[in-house]
C-alpha cells in the first residue's frame, strides 16, 4: 500500500523527522490560504498523486505571489498527471500539498528497504538527491552508499558517520543525518514499512536536513491483519487500479499487465509458471490472477468477468490444478461466466487434479465455445494460436 507525500509526512512528524512547514489542500482557495499561513514570498505547490517523476510532468510548481498559488492549484486540481511512473492515463489529482519555499544549498537521497538477500533493512545514500536515482545506480553505482542494520544490535551511531561521510556531510550534519535515520529505522520498523525514500532530502543554508519529499510504501499484510489501523484508514483507492481493487474485495490476487491474454489460475506459483510458458510459446499475458486454492464458483466467475472486462484482452488461458478445489466446480464457475459476461474471446482451458473428469465433461457438453487442452505447454500454444488468428 503506497501513501501520499502529506501522509507519509505527517508519520514522519511524529518519529522526529524534520520537513518543511506545508499544508495539503483540495481547492485553489485552500492553496492561497495555505500560503498565507505559511508566510514568505516563496511557496512550491505539489500534485498529490502516488507516482514519481512528478516534476517533470508538471506536478511540481513554484509559485511567487497568492494569486499563482491559486492559479497552479486550479491548473493541478480535478486533472489526471502523467509522469513516467503511470500508465498513458496518469493518476487523478485530488489534493495538492503546499509549502514554504527553502534555502537549499544541496540534494541529497536517502531510502530504507528491506534486502532480502541480506535479510537486513538496508539504508541507501547519495549526492545525487532530486534526481532519477535509478539512471544513477546504472551510470555512476559508485555514488550510491548503503549501510545495512543488524536486526538485533539496531542502527548505530557509527553507521550514520559511515553513510554521512560517505556522503561528504561535515561532523555537524551528520548529527542532523543521525536524527533522520534513527527516525526513520524506527518508523520502519514500527510502521511495518517496505521502503520509505526522501528524494531529496534537502541541506539548507542554516545547515539543517530537511525531507523536503517522502514515499512511503506499507507491508500489504499487515495491512490485512489490521496491525496498521490508522494507516489503512489513508488508502486512497483512486490512486489504484480499479481492477486490482476489485479483485481484491473478492479475495482474488490480481495485477494488471501489458499484454493480451488473461490468465485464471490457482496458485501463485502455478500463475507465475503459466505467465512463464505464454511468453516462451510466443505470447504476452494480460494479467496475473490467482484465484486461490480454496477458491469457490462463486470466486470462479468473479476473476473471469475481471479479465474479460479488458478491453486489451483477446484470449483467456484457464489453467487449473485441482487439489483442494475441484475441477469440476471450476468448470460451473467458467459456464456460469461465460453464459453471464458473453465472452466474445477464444477461452482455452487445461484442468487437472481432483474432479477432472467431471469438469472436462462438463465443459464439453456446456454448448460453449470452449478449446480444451491436455496439459500446460498445450494450453499455452493453443491461446497463443487462437489470439493469432
Amino acid at each position: 500500500m503506497n501513501l501520499h507525500e502529506f501522509q507519509a509526512k505527517h508519520i514522519f512528524q511524529q518519529y522526529g523527522i524534520p520537513i518543511p512547514s506545508g499544508f495539503v489542500a483540495r481547492t485553489a482557495d485552500e492553496a492561497r490560504q495555505a500560503a498565507e499561513k505559511l508566510g514568505g514570498s516563496l511557496w512550491v505547490v505539489k500534485a498529490q498523486v502516488h507516482a514519481g517523476g512528478r516534476g517533470k510532468g508538471g506536478g511540481v510548481q513554484l509559485a511567487k505571489s497568492l494569486d499563482d498559488v491559486a492559479a497552479h492549484a486550479d491548473a493541478m486540481l480535478g486533472t489526471r498527471l502523467v509522469t513516467h511512473q503511470t500508465d498513458a492515463e496518469g493518476l487523478p489529482v485530488n489534493a495538492v500539498m503546499v509549502e514554504q519555499g527553502l534555502d537549499m544549498r544541496s540534494e541529497l537521497y536517502l531510502s530504507v528497504l528491506v534486502d532480502r538477500a541480506s535479510r537486513r533493512i538496508v539504508f541507501m545514500g547519495s549526492v545525487e538527491g532530486g534526481v532519477d536515482i535509478e539512471e544513477v545506480a546504472a551510470s555512476e553505482p559508485e555514488k550510491i552508499h548503503t549501510v545495512g542494520v543488524n536486526p538485533i544490535a539496531g542502527l548505530q551511531a557509527y553507521q550514520v558517520r559511515q553513510l554521512g561521510f560517505a556522503m561528504g556531510l561535515t561532523a555537524n550534519q551528520i548529527k542532523h543525518l543521525g536524527r533522520v535515520m534513527n527516525g526513520l529505522y524506527k518508523c520502519f520498523t514500527e510502521r511495518d514499512l517496505s521502503l520509505v525514500e526522501i528524494n531529496p532530502l534537502v541541506l539548507t543554508g542554516d545547515d539543517e536536513l530537511l525531507a523536503l519529499d517522502a514515499k512511503m510504501n506499507v507491508d500489504d499484510n499487515a495491512i490485512e491483519v489490521q496491525r496498521q489501523a490508522e494507516i489503512a484508514d489513508m488508502r486512497d483507492l483512486e490512486q489504484e487500479d480499479p481492477t486490482e481493487v476489485q479483485a481484491a474485495e473478492h479475495g482474488l490476487n490480481y495485477i494488471t499487465l501489458d499484454g493480451n491474454i488473461g490468465c485464471m489460475v490457482n496458485g501463485a506459483g502455478l500463475a507465475m509458471a503459466t505467465m512463464d510458458v505464454i511468453k516462451v510459446e510466443g505470447g504476452e499475458p494480460a494479467n496475473f490472477l490467482d484465484v486461490g486454492g480454496g477458491t469457490n464458483k462463486e470466486r470462479v466467475t468473479e476473476a473471469f468477468k475481471l479479465i474479460s472486462a479488458s478491453p486489451d484482452v483477446t484470449g483467456i488461458l484457464v489453467n487449473i490444478f485441482g487439489g483442494i478445489v475441484r475441477c469440476d466446480m471450476i468448470a460451473e464457475g467458467i459456464i456460469e461466466a461465460v453464459k453471464e459476461v458473453g465472452v466474445k474471446v477464444p477461452v482455452v482451458a487445461r484442468l487437472e487434479g481432483t474432479n477432472v473428469d467431471k469438469g472436462k465433461e462438463l465443459l464439453a457438453n456446456s454448448g460453449l465455445d470452449i478449446i480444451a487442452a491436455d496439459d500446460l505447454t498445450d494450453g499455452a500454444r493453443k491461446v497463443v494460436s487462437a489470439v493469432s488468428a
